[in-house]
């Protein structure tokens, strides 16, 4: 399980105080760019033309965070087939006994030119923990 701490900001919010449904969105993708590695995203990306493209995702919110909240995001992943990844990720209080938020975001490898290509193998190596 990967942790990362999240602070709701006033930017994050909408009219009614609670942070705004899509910014979720925001925080599972830094969550996800924090447990793969932003160097190395950046490295396939300029040096093999290799990067990610969300397959699917789904959502379900339980309890809105608001301004000034300090939360966590916890992220499992898994790998779902060759190319293609599932991050189960979720926003807590860090003494939360329920997620206010849960996501379930598939993500698809491909080349520059949007073609399904291999998990490459530091990829594979940061999901699958060492037998």
């Amino acid at each position: 399980m990967h942790v990362i701490p999240l602070q709701i900001y006033y930017e994050d919010t909408d009219l009614s105080g609670s942070v705004y449904h899509a910014n979720y969105l925001r925080y599972f993708e830094r969550a996800r760019e924090h447990l793969l590695g932003p160097a190395e995203l950046v490295r396939l990306w300029r040096d093999e033309g290799i990067g990610f493209v969300v397959y699917k995702c789904e959502l379900t919110f339980r309890e809105p965070a608001t301004l000034g909240d300090l939360l966590e995001v916890r992220t499992a992943v898994r790998i779902e087939s060759e190319y293609r990844t599932i991050f189960s990720q979720s926003v807590w209080r860090p003494d939360g006994q329920v997620a206010m938020v849960e996501g379930v975001v598939q993500l698809a490898c491909v080349d520059r030119k949007n073609r399904l290509v291999r998990l490459p193998a530091t990829v594979r190596a940061r999901i699958q923990p060492p037998d």
